[in-house]
């Protein structure tokens, strides 16, 4: 089954499509598309947190999440000031 891996920064980003056996879990995704360089906090599919050993279905897209820069309500203060 064909799986996407996806990680992004703020102004770019980066996406590997893996080729894998069928019941394949995030974790497998994650090692195959040599993507795991311990950066990400978090991993979702298709934009739900998810735990490494879930199964993965044809055409899912796995999403390394990383860890937030700027306290999200920090940041609408700073943009509501302007």
């Amino acid at each position: 089954m064909r799986i996407e891996v996806v990680r992004a920064w703020p102004r770019h980003h980066e996406s590997v499509m893996v080729e894998l056996a069928s019941g394949a879990t995030v974790a497998e995704a994650i090692a195959a598309s040599g993507m795991d360089d311990g950066g990400h906090v978090a991993v979702a599919v298709f934009g739900e947190k998810v735990e490494a050993a879930q199964v993965l279905r044809e055409g899912d897209r796995v999403e390394l999440l990383r860890p937030l820069t700027t306290d999200p309500k920090e940041a609408r203060r700073r943009r509501a000031v302007k």
